[in-house]
């Protein structure tokens, strides 16, 4: 499939538009655990074909945080916050699985804003959608136990990869949530202890899933 059937509101740009952006967008193909932004950098606009990315955070200190994911037919606007008048976001962008994807340069969608008011439209939709989710963040971290965190973590991944054995280390989980990996590995093994989960060397198995449930809506 071409770029053109990905892009939500191609068949809403003029024909010349069309044109150019065929003309600068790339392809690439990228394998897991490859950086694609960092910082502030104007990488440009990333069209997610297939596969998976993940966008964080890092402190000062190191400890990273996941802001969001993004999967097929997403796009992600802040790895080109450039085009975003005054506004700049210091993210990570990595691919958590072999990825397929286009690039849609930061001064070519900028002159699209500029030019067509369906573009804008769609770029304020997708920043009210991610900031939303970065809100949503906001609220796990300051209001919520790290249990409940854990659990809706464990349950979000095996949605994620419709799978109850999840092939992940506790590491990776805390950098997904901000915390440390001992923190991690005291809760999946009370978790444990508790019948809901089995743990393995890089992995953990799902085996009580309405236990995690009711601890994730506690």
């Amino acid at each position: 499939m071409e770029f053109s059937e990905y892009f939500p509101i191609w068949n809403q740009l003029k024909p010349w538009q069309q044109e150019t952006v065929s003309a600068k967008v790339t392809f690439r193909t990228v394998k897991k655990g490859a950086m694609l932004h960092s910082g502030t950098d104007c990488t440009g606009l990333l069209l997610i074909k297939a596969g998976q990315l993940r966008a964080f955070i890092l402190s000062k200190e190191g400890r990273e945080v996941t802001i969001y994911r993004l999967f097929d037919r997403d796009l992600c606007l802040f790895s080109a916050s450039c085009v975003l008048r005054s506004i700049q976001f210091d993210i990570t962008v990595t691919a958590e699985k072999d990825t397929e994807l286009w690039i849609i340069p930061a001064d070519v969608y900028k002159q699209l804003m500029e030019q067509s008011a369906a573009v804008s439209n769609y770029t304020n939709e997708i920043m009210a959608s991610r900031f939303s989710e970065v809100m949503w963040l906001m609220e796990q971290i300051m209001w919520n136990s790290m249990d409940k965190r854990v659990a809706s973590f464990l349950l979000e991944e095996a949605a994620i990869e419709g799978a109850d054995l999840l092939h992940i280390t506790h590491e990776s989980i805390a950098n997904h949530l901000g915390t440390h990996r001992e923190v991690v590995t005291r809760m999946l093994r009370y978790f444990q202890s508790e019948g809901m989960v089995r743990l393995s060397r890089g992995a953990v198995e799902l085996t009580d899933r309405t236990k995690l449930e009711l601890l994730s809506e506690v």
